[in-house]
């Protein structure tokens, strides 16, 4: 009866493939994050309580984690619109606007941030427009936020463009032949069907703009108190010999990530409970 009840796969080797599978997670996840956590264990309750506590670690934690979301909810708004034109309209240079949305992927963070930093500098193409009506740019929070926009955009237009291919426009003619108008059609018939993949995308950016350094680093200005990121600390207590110190930091970042992210996921999966 036993042997009846098994299921079987078509194609063999599932023990061998998640054997591998487990063992690789473990080499690049877990033994890295477990070695943080140990590595942060040798510090005593206070003095962890005083390294994570620090006005200036706190202060990197409120710019990293703030423009991070602000960043990601930037690119959920206009990377559904990107995505939106890419997948219902055909125009000239498509294609070249379709490749030009995976160039933060290609390019070098430390590129990136050096060409960032040039265009929004005050003497920069974009920044010299700016800085005549007292808005600086480049070196100040909002340069981050820049930075944090361009590296996270990618991820919201991927996961969004397949759901939008699938997606039907009978359904949207049906809408409005019933009467419903373009507002009512995208609210009520598009977005729901939308919302878990511009979770998806939106938690993709944010977790890619939490860790990111090397595109920030140029722009930021790196002032305590004012537009040092979290990242950098670490870099920082690294350069110092200060590793449990450097780990302290990596692990309430992670934590803080875990828990935004959870709720990020539980809402997505509400929300498709719910369709």
């Amino acid at each position: 009866m036993a042997l009846l009840l098994r299921r079987h796969s078509v194609l063999p080797g599932f023990g061998l493939a998640l054997g591998c599978t487990v063992l690789y997670l473990s080499l690049v996840v877990l033994v890295p994050l477990s070695a943080a956590f140990l590595k942060t264990a040798t510090l005593g309750f206070a003095e962890f309580v005083d390294i994570v506590t620090d006005p200036r670690v706190l202060a990197s934690f409120r710019l990293t984690f703030g423009v991070s979301l602000l960043a990601a909810g930037i690119n959920a708004v206009f990377g559904l619109l990107v995505a939106w034109v890419l997948v219902r309209y055909a125009f000239p240079g498509r294609r070249v606007v379709d490749a030009l949305v995976d160039l933060p992927f290609a390019l070098p963070t430390a590129v990136a941030g050096i060409a960032l930093a040039s265009i929004y500098a005050g003497n920069g193409w974009i920044g010299a427009w700016f800085e005549p009506l007292g808005i600086k740019i480049a070196f100040t929070p909002l340069g981050i936020l820049v930075a944090l926009t361009f590296i996270g955009l990618p991820f919201v237009v991927r996961t969004v463009q397949p759901v939008l291919e699938d997606l039907e426009s009978e359904l949207e003619e049906a809408a409005a032949t019933l009467g419903a108008t373009r507002a009512q059609t995208f609210i009520r018939v598009l977005l729901p069907t939308l919302t878990p993949a511009l979770l998806t995308g939106f938690a993709l950016a944010f977790a890619r703009a939490v860790g990111e350094y090397g595109s920030v680093i140029f722009i930021a200005g790196n002032i305590p108190m004012v537009s040092e990121i979290t990242p950098l600390l670490i870099i920082t207590k690294l350069e110092q010999y200060d590793y449990a110190g450097a780990t302290a930091l990596a692990v309430v970042m992670l934590l803080i990530s875990f828990v935004l992210l959870l709720i990020i996921n539980l809402l997505q999966w509400w929300m498709r409970r719910g369709r």
